[in-house]
């Protein structure tokens, strides 16, 4: 504020000044027969300047104030010159931006009426008709109004432009926020594919253990540390997932892939679920959305036939031209083969990466099929 109000008193000082010399110098045309300067005419300056104070709160009413002291001026027979008041408040009203059309027409108005005024009181003054006088002030006025009109504009554009950077920066910042929610969110799904996973395997070795502690105390044994490797593993893995949704990055676990998918096969043959692999055509890297997809609908088809299956499961990776595909098949009897909410999950995270799973029972075979596109997984 301090800084704004020094800014209008340093230019009504300088109107004041240029309006004084511009008296004592006999005007531009250096005309002799003017009216020397005295008293009043320096009064008449400081009147036609100090309303420049007030610029800021009523541009257009500081324009007809200095605009009518200027015109007594020339009607006293002061040396001619370019009302210099006038043109600087004018300035300010074409920068006011104060563009509605009611008030732009008041403006015209006014300003018109004021140039009238002002070529009426030179002419009086010199007892002529002053028509170089009259064209001139008009250019001045509206070169005036125009330069401050195309000012504002500049600014108002400047300011939209930054706006509109601020804009994107709030929109990057909110995509930001809903890429992390969503990634979030997936590891929440990855946390409770993982615990369900290790649950169902757990009581199966369970189970096998109870059932063989005294037929063979050795295979029991075996399930038992199956089952203390197998919780250890899932809580390291959901350790590491508990971590990542505390965004804590650098401690958080890199997501697991097909690269442990000889773990995820031992560990089910291991309880005693017959798995066959094959992979067909050229193995590629994958993106890690799709390489986790593909690992976690692995897992769940395995579990089911673990769960629901008798006994075997058949595993086919093809890696074609543009997608991953992938098929489990096993036997299942009595109803049994589907998986509920498991297969659900698994269309879940296939849909996440632009992918698709089916999934049907038919002549005693459970089988699952997933098409997994490799860009939808590339970073």
């Amino acid at each position: 504020m301090r800084t704004e109000r020094a800014i209008d008193v340093w230019i009504a000082l300088g109107v004041f000044v240029l309006t004084v010399a511009m008296l004592a110098s006999g005007g531009v045309s250096g005309d002799d027969e003017a009216r020397s300067l005295d008293l009043l005419g320096v009064a008449l300056a400081a009147l036609a300047s100090l309303p420049l104070l007030a610029r800021r709160r009523a541009p257009l009413a500081v324009f007809v104030a200095s605009a009518i002291v200027s015109a007594a001026i020339n009607a006293l027979d002061y040396p001619p010159g370019p009302p210099i008041g006038p043109t600087v408040a004018l300035y300010f009203v074409g920068l006011s931006g104060d563009r509605t059309k009611t008030s732009g027409r008041l403006t015209f108005t006014v300003v018109g009426l004021m140039l009238v005024v002002h070529i009426a009181a030179t002419s009086y003054g010199r007892g002529d008709s002053p028509i170089i006088p009259a064209l001139f002030g008009t250019l001045v006025w509206g070169g005036a109004w125009v330069v401050g009109d195309r000012v504002r504009l500049r600014r108002e554009r400047v300011a939209d432009l930054e706006e509109r950077a601020r804009q994107a920066e709030r929109e990057t910042d909110r995509e930001r926020r809903l890429a992390a929610a969503e990634e979030r969110t997936r590891i929440a799904r990855d946390l409770h594919d993982s615990a369900g996973h290790a649950i169902n395997v757990i009581l199966v070795h369970a189970g096998a253990a109870r059932l063989l502690a005294e037929k063979d105390p050795a295979r029991s044994r075996a399930a038992l540390a199956t089952i203390e490797s197998l919780a250890r593993e899932t809580l390291t893995e959901i350790d590491g997932l508990v971590r990542a949704l505390r965004e804590d990055e650098e401690q958080a676990q890199t997501p697991i892939g097909l690269a442990a998918l000889d773990a995820l096969v031992k560990r089910h043959q291991d309880v005693g679920l017959d798995v066959d692999v094959r992979v067909d055509g050229t193995h590629r890297q994958l993106g890690p959305a799709v390489d986790q997809a593909a690992y976690r609908i692995l897992q769940e088809s395995l579990t089911n036939a673990l769960r629901h299956g008798d006994g075997g499961a058949k595993v086919a990776l093809t890696y074609g031209t543009e997608a991953l595909e992938i098929g489990v098949t096993n036997p299942a009897d009595n109803g049994k083969g589907a998986a509920g909410h498991g297969i659900v999950g698994m269309r879940e995270r296939a849909s996440l990466v632009g992918g698709r799973v089916e999934a049907e029972q038919l002549n005693g075979f459970f089988r699952v099929r997933a098409r997994l596109p490799y860009v939808g997984g590339e970073q």
